[in-house]
């Protein structure tokens, strides 16, 4: 069960207000849905999934789909995410002042290094992934706008991972992506070590087998919630390329930290 549908078991929404059942379900199926990406989901699945009677599932069902929120095939047996959740997604990737502030520094950085670049979020223990620039070069990556990453396996994730307290980790085992993701609380501890020693993050092939990532905190928020990082492959990787993604990231970072001014709504 994710995260974010155990938190609506306590019963409480954040301010000690007692959460709608309602609409609390209506997320977690939203969530569920969402989460399942290109693999739709029949009406038990979803009901045994949230211990929601078939018939009760049924009826949220329509009702997301004649608003366009769940989409169903010709058969009418198979759920997945509607078109409506990409229409909700790329309004709040427009009405959010920081990412259209790191927009044309992301493309300034892609044209200098010829690279994919990227820009995430932390939400909870993951990272979600909130702009990005690909390279000319084909590079196949896990990433693309919307997705999520566990924060332990990427650059983004250690990098804002850094600018927390330890204490906060959880124990583990953490899950592995590749054979080089570090699955221990031990060993991810002493790697944000090393992050915080030299000022930014380095994924060597912890999500991705063949790429290299380097991530670098956004400090306009303290703790920083943002950060961006550039993915280069392996072939591509030698010393003096290293030492070019290191100086030019570093010189975006200062570039966009210096002109985030934020919005007029400070949002928690």
């Amino acid at each position: 069960m994710s995260e974010a549908r155990g938190r609506s078991e306590a019963g409480d929404a954040p301010g000690g207000v007692r959460e709608v059942k309602s609409a609390a379900r209506t997320v977690e199926l939203l969530e569920l849905l969402a989460e399942r990406g290109d693999r739709p989901a029949r009406l038990q699945e979803l009901a045994d999934e949230l211990a929601v009677p078939r018939s009760s599932m049924y009826a949220l069902l329509q009702t997301l789909i004649g608003r366009g929120w769940v989409r169903t095939d010709v058969t009418g047996s198979l759920y997945g995410i509607g078109i409506h959740a990409l229409l909700t997604g790329t309004s709040y990737l427009d009405s959010d002042p920081r990412v259209r502030a790191v927009r044309p520094y992301l493309d300034e950085a892609s044209q200098a290094l010829g690279e994919t670049v990227h820009m995430g979020r932390l939400d909870g223990r993951d990272v979600a992934y909130l702009a990005t620039r690909e390279s000319h070069e084909y590079l196949r990556t896990i990433s693309r706008v919307g997705r999520r990453l566990p924060a332990h396996v990427g650059a983004l994730g250690k990098a804002l991972l850094a600018e927390r307290d330890d204490a906060g980790l959880p124990e583990g085992p953490y899950e592995a992506w590749t054979s080089h993701t570090h699955t221990t609380r031990e060993a991810l501890v002493a790697d944000l070590a090393k992050v915080r020693e030299r000022g930014y993050s380095v994924d060597r092939e912890e999500g991705v087998v063949g790429i290299v990532g380097f991530g670098f905190a956004l400090r306009y928020d303290s703790p920083a919630t943002d950060a961006i990082s550039c993915s280069v492959p392996v072939a591509r990787l030698t010393p003096e390329h290293e030492a070019s993604v290191v100086a030019v990231m570093r010189e975006i970072r200062g570039k966009v930290e210096g002109s985030s001014g934020g919005g007029a709504v400070e949002w928690r």
